[in-house]
């Protein structure tokens, strides 16, 4: 019998000895830079004719690893070969399923400090960072795996006479999996296996920046002997390879996290029916957000700075969940404002693999650009009070921004930046500042600090969003405490991590047979 679900926890860093082995990591993963990796279909490796190179962020001279960006002859190729293999994978039954991402965790807590130091190389994680990360796929796959045992248990009916029903999960089909590039390893491998622990066969398509944690859990996954095709390693483009899979009629359902725009995108095109398509393709979908941290007038001031710093400048505020305004009651706006701007101003912004870093590289060039283009926007729309400016010319380094006084319909106070920019917005009183958190299209994640149970429960009825976090940061959702999804044009509210996730990649059937019959 298993043991109850627990979270793995987190390494401490100050103890000397993890750090050694960290860093032992890193320096055996830099010895593996410019590998190549090939495409694998039905148990097979492929090649294509174009390149897909994987940079590292904080120094684009280092190729992280060579990979191939798949043509159509490939991607008809993984489609026939996850539908061979479906066919004799969904009459695995669950519990034995299972096995294979008990099996995973196990082998992914022996390599957890590869993967870790292969996420500070390929994305630019600080160790905490990317350490959350390995621990939250670790926790994926154990908790999908009890997860699917359950679901194979019977299921409560209500007894009819005469009659013997039942209730069962049967999976779906062939899928495509679309993770990001910002949680490459969890969100990757928890929607994958998720997918397949249901009975599915997976083509995965990671991120163009993140496909050398994708490659690594495939080796961990084919370490466990899943069978051939089942579970499908697919790199390129999302235009060439991830919308020709999702068009087709063998596609059954998709799972993305990603941007609105492609989200959207997505959605649209697996709604058309294929020639032949003889089902509606199931579509889960994360898009992000512009999350907000409420501070009420009557709050613990230093847990309201310490949180919203610690929201907003995670991962260089890579993350959907990341606060990017904070929306602050006007008599204390300028005691927070001020401890805020401290705060910020001591985070060191380096290379990833110096353990002391606060803030790594963001994730490309256009990326930054981009976040630049938003600072400068943000400098016409508010008061900069410290960042706005890039840190040295090798690597993708920002300074962390704060701006204050912005108006609630600003453009930096509307549009997702997706980068180490902070807005700071000065509300009349708890109304108002629910007013304004409620005001965007999104509903992702949110923040309340406050004392006042009357504000906190109010709160709780009327903050749109999918996870609200009252007195802590609005980051950091844990596998089985925080199922996490959201509102409005943040996405499906999918609820990764919770009860009902797996239920997103099968369907639901009926048996009612009459007894005594003659």
């Amino acid at each position: 019998m298993l043991p109850e679900f627990r979270n793995e926890p987190y390494l401490d860093w100050s103890i000397d000895e993890n750090r050694n082995r960290m860093n032992d990591a890193l320096k055996r993963m830099e010895a593996q830079f410019g590998q190549e990796y090939p495409i694998h279909i039905g148990g097979k490796d492929f090649k294509s004719a174009k390149p897909l190179i994987s940079l590292s962020p904080s120094d684009p001279d280092h190729v992280v690893g060579r990979f191939w960006a798949a043509d159509a002859e490939l991607v008809d190729k993984a489609l026939a070969e996850a539908t061979r293999a479906f066919e004799s994978w969904k009459r695995v039954p669950g519990h034995e399923r299972a096995r294979y991402l008990l099996r995973a965790s196990h082998i992914m807590r022996a390599r957890r400090l590869e993967l870790a130091a292969c996420m500070v190389h390929e994305v630019g994680k600080t160790w905490g960072e990317a350490d959350a990360d390995v621990c939250e796929t670790i926790d994926f796959l154990d908790f999908y795996g009890r997860e699917m045992i359950r679901y194979s248990q019977p299921q409560p009916l209500t007894p009819l006479p005469g009659e013997e029903n039942e209730l069962y999960y049967v999976p779906l089909g062939v899928g495509v999996v679309i993770p990001p590039w910002n949680f490459p390893c969890a969100i990757m491998a928890g929607m994958t296996a998720a997918a397949i622990v249901a009975g599915n066969a997976v083509i995965l398509k990671p991120s163009s920046d993140a496909p050398m944690i994708a490659h690594k859990f495939y080796e961990i996954m084919e370490e466990t002997r899943l069978p051939a095709g089942v579970f499908n390693f697919v790199t390129g483009g999302g235009g060439s390879v991830g919308n020709v899979m999702i068009g087709d009629k063998r596609c059954r359902f998709v799972a993305f996290t990603g941007s609105m725009g492609v989200g959207l995108s997505i959605n649209e095109l697996a709604a058309k029916k294929a020639e032949g398509q003889i089902w509606l393709k199931r579509v889960v979908l994360e898009m992000g957000g512009k999350d907000s941290i409420v501070v009420d007038a009557d709050c613990h001031l230093e847990d309201a700075v310490d949180g919203t710093v610690a929201s907003a400048f995670g991962f260089q505020g890579q993350k959907c969940s990341a606060c990017s305004r904070v929306i602050v009651d006007q008599k204390i706006y300028d005691a927070f404002v001020e401890k805020v701007v401290s705060k910020v101003k001591s985070l060191k912004v380096g290379h990833p693999r110096d353990v002391s870093c606060n803030l790594g590289p963001v994730i490309n060039e256009a990326a930054m650009k981009d976040i630049q283009r938003y600072i400068d926007i943000g400098k016409k729309e508010g008061r900069l009070l410290c960042g706005g400016e890039r840190v040295g010319t090798r690597g993708y380094f920002l300074q962390p921004t704060v701006i204050a006084d912005v108006d609630p319909m600003a453009v930096i106070a509307q549009e997702e930046i997706f980068g180490p920019v902070l807005a700071v917005i000065k509300s009349r009183d708890f109304d108002h500042g629910l007013e304004i958190a409620n005001n965007t299209m999104f509903g992702l994640t949110g923040g309340l600090y406050s004392r006042s149970r009357e504000r906190i429960e109010r709160a709780r009825r009327e903050f749109h969003v999918g996870n609200l976090y009252i007195n802590r940061k609005c980051t950091g959702a844990m596998v089985g405490g925080h199922p996490f999804g959201g509102f409005n044009m943040s996405g499906t509210d999918s609820k990764a991590g919770g009860r009902d996730y797996l239920s997103l990649f099968t369907q639901a059937k009926v048996v009612s047979e009459k007894l005594n019959c003659r």
